[in-house]
């Protein structure tokens, strides 16, 4: 017999969508709250984005006309919201995971059921586990992400090997195979797949080789990498000048889409602009309105050659230093944990680090003198 495909109601699918745009959780756990599978939660989550609200409805005449008269309500309501979560994301903590870290699983004379009372927890939220990856291929996502920080040379069989042989585990190929395709890393190059090109968007050429680099916003860069959560994983995308080190802007998001990286671009255009911006020839860089903001800014577009990592060799180390300063000492446990922790940690970078490339001067310093 035929298993009957499930059907979502408009109102259910636009739920969950908004949730995954709020971005203060990860897909997983969204996917996992609401019994459907990370890649349909994406999916929605694109959709709202690019086709509105009204996307998700069966809608007859009557109901498009009424959907017509309240669009510019909802679109305000939506913008207006995603201004209040920044602001939320910087000021309140994730009250779920807070209060569950208060809870002491071997009190004396305190049940969990009554200390869940006494905090106001639901017990079921206290013991809740999100679906998608289990704990063992996260962990397992953890380490392969911290060896290809090191050794991005490290394709699946050498990654096998040392999980097995370093680590003390026992998976076979295939799951190290699925593991790496789902972060998005290959070893070609090397270079994290992170970026998906898109046949159909043009393509521009390299202009950076042999370019002798002598000041401050001549050059800038970007590129995405992943973020290792403890309930599945973040996207970071960052903007850096090649003369300072300097780190333009940032910003976090819970799926590979466009929006954030145009989202990043944009903040970084109101401090300044490059005479020539480089990326990898991914989907997110070589969209329309990507590539036409920085044209009608007047501003040179670069494009790394396909697999060459080293075409965008500062944004690499940026990921490197990043991670083996901040993210693996800290694991953040949230996501406005991680937000938190990044704006201080950037802050650092620019301000106070000093980089031996720059005769031990820090970025800001360069970047503005």
């Amino acid at each position: 017999m035929t298993k009957k495909r499930k059907k979502y109601s408009g109102q259910f699918k636009f739920q969950v969508a908004l949730e995954a745009v709020k971005g203060q959780i990860t897909i997983n756990e969204i996917a996992s709250a609401n019994n459907i599978h990370p890649n349909q939660v994406s999916t929605w989550k694109k959709q709202l984005l690019v086709e509105g609200p009204t996307v998700f409805g069966q809608q007859t005449a009557k109901k498009l006309q009424e959907q017509s008269a309240r669009e510019a309500e909802l679109f305000e309501q939506i913008g207006r919201l995603k201004m209040e979560l920044e602001w939320l994301k910087k000021k309140l903590p994730h009250l779920s995971e807070a209060k569950r870290m208060l809870i002491e699983s071997h009190h004396p004379t305190l049940s969990i059921r009554r200390q869940c009372e006494l905090i106001g927890l639901n017990r079921a939220t206290f013991y809740w586990q999100p679906a998608g990856e289990t704990l063992l291929n996260l962990k397992l996502m953890h380490l392969i992400d911290r060896k290809y920080t090191r050794a991005p040379f490290y394709g699946y069989r050498k990654m096998t090997f040392r999980l097995n042989n370093v680590h003390g585990y026992q998976v076979n190929h295939k799951r190290v195979f699925r593991l790496m395709r789902k972060m998005g890393l290959q070893a070609v190059f090397p270079r994290p797949r992170t970026s998906i090109p898109n046949l159909q968007h043009k393509k521009y050429p390299y202009l950076l080789r042999g370019l002798a680099i002598t000041h401050s916003n001549q050059v800038w860069s970007t590129d995405i990498t992943y973020i290792p959560m403890p309930h599945g994983f973040m996207y970071l995308v960052a903007i850096i000048d090649w003369y300072s080190r300097f780190v333009i802007a940032w910003q976090l998001s819970n799926t590979l889409d466009g929006s954030f990286c145009l989202e990043t671009l944009l903040t970084a255009l109101r401090q300044g602009q490059p005479e020539i911006f480089n990326s990898d020839q991914g989907v997110q860089f070589t969209a329309h309105a990507f590539t036409g903001a920085l044209a009608e800014a007047g501003i040179r577009i670069s494009m790394d050659g396909r697999g060459r990592a080293f075409d965008n060799i500062f944004v690499e180390r940026l990921w490197r230093t990043v991670k083996y300063e901040n993210i693996y000492i800290q694991e953040y446990a949230t996501v406005p944990a991680l937000l938190d922790g990044l704006e201080d940690y950037f802050k650092l970078y620019n301000y106070e680090r000093p980089h031996q490339s720059l005769n031990y001067r820090v970025p800001a310093d360069v970047h503005f003198s």
